[in-house]
């Protein structure tokens, strides 16, 4: 009975981790190797807003799941449209409790590769940032 316990205990703490796995990490090898600078960038410094890096994150996962693969047999165009950095992304705050979060194909993303071009039409969300939901997409 106790290792029964024991084993649903053990399920219920790491359940979610089954379905929202943590990120991947670098060996710890390499982590070890790593050395941070004395003080922060100053030059190409971004700084993001909690609001705006949730309305963001929310955003991207549905715009690009984690999970998302491109076909086997994709160009590579469309493996390149799979990957978030071939993406620009802005995000503004348009009234209390809503935030536009908008996708571009970055100018030097994906050009001249074989497939067909990308469309530069930005996809535009809108965020509700008080109950943390897509309200609507505009593609």
């Amino acid at each position: 009975m106790r290792r029964l316990a024991l084993l649903s205990l053990c399920l219920t703490l790491s359940g979610c981790s089954l379905f929202h796995p943590r990120p991947p990490h670098a060996p710890p090898e390499e982590a070890s190797q790593y050395r941070f600078p004395a003080t922060f960038p100053e030059q190409d410094r971004q700084s993001v807003s909690g609001a705006a890096a949730a309305a963001i994150t929310l955003a991207m996962e549905d715009f690009l799941p984690r999970w998302m693969k491109p076909p086997r047999d994709a160009s590579p165009t469309e493996v390149c449209a799979t990957q978030r950095e071939s993406y620009d992304v802005m995000a503004a705050p348009i009234s209390e409790g809503v935030m536009l979060v908008s996708f571009s194909v970055r100018e030097d993303a994906c050009r001249n590769l074989e497939g067909p071009p990308i469309a530069d039409i930005p996809t535009v969300y809108a965020i509700d940032t008080r109950r943390w939901l897509i309200l609507s997409i505009q593609k």
